[in-house]
């Protein structure tokens, strides 16, 4: 397979005009920074549900998708993701009142005034991607059993993942298919992974509701995207930029 000879129709990096490969640079370089922060996002929204601040565990997995079982929505928060967010001293009285059965009356005395002064600068409802955390009402709703992302939570959020990373696995492929990578069965591999890798990743956060070991899968499926959208990343902006021009393309016969 490494001796295929090039296609016809294959134009390395090197045979591109440079306006060509600037608008690539350009598109992979924001694609970069776009990726990270993705990265940055879902570590934060992810870890320390198992009560361990600042890592990513298979436990915060499945919390995440099928709820901890015993503790609410809102203790589970202040426990995990939103440990850092508020002093012991002030989520303490919090987690009591919950406990306690979550009346009104201790809600306006104790919790508000908390919440106020540390949650609504992102929890005022004005983002519909956050819990809405204003008013008895709306916290009230969050002082249930914890029972994960409901299935109308996942299909909105399923939909925006499998919108959004097909288009930047079909960019970044296209980009890295003027690479000269050998064998070509690996190369073809490569661009085809992080597709089969999104839909192992989607599928598995409804799976993990019913059995919770697919919860492997859904961190298998996040490492394959990283790891493909890595690779093919530096290889193009390598072979772009910085590398010699391979020997089977300078010593092809012309078309």
């Amino acid at each position: 397979m490494s001796d295929v000879p090039l296609h016809r129709q294959f134009l390395h990096f090197s045979e591109l005009p440079y306006s060509l490969r600037a608008m690539y640079t350009a598109a992979l370089l924001i694609l970069g920074m776009g990726y990270l922060f993705a990265l940055i996002y879902l570590f934060h929204t992810y870890s320390g549900k198992d009560g361990t601040p600042m890592t990513l565990s298979y436990e915060d997995i499945v919390i995440a998708y099928t709820g901890s079982g015993k503790d609410s929505r809102l203790e589970s928060a202040l426990r995990g993701s939103m440990a850092a967010m508020l002093p012991r001293e002030e989520s303490a009285p919090i987690v009591a009142w919950v406990k306690e059965g979550a009346e009104r009356a201790a809600f306006e005395k104790s919790v508000r005034p908390v919440l106020d002064k540390r949650c609504m600068t992102c929890h005022d409802g004005s983002n519909p991607h956050l819990v809405n955390l204003n008013g008895f009402d709306n916290v009230k709703k969050v002082t249930e059993r914890d029972t994960g992302a409901g299935i109308f939570t996942l299909v909105r959020v399923s939909h925006i993942h499998l919108f959004g990373l097909t288009f930047v696995f079909f960019l970044v492929g296209t980009i890295f298919s003027h690479a000269y990578v050998r064998p070509v069965w690996f190369k073809c591999a490569v661009v085809v992974l992080p597709f089969v890798a999104l839909v192992m990743d989607v599928s598995s956060w409804y799976f993990t509701k019913l059995y919770h070991p697919f919860a492997y899968v859904v961190m298998a499926g996040g490492g394959i995207m990283g790891l493909s959208f890595a690779f093919m990343w530096v290889v193009s902006m390598w072979q772009m930029w910085f590398s010699r021009t391979p020997t089977a393309v300078t010593q092809r016969s012309p078309q």
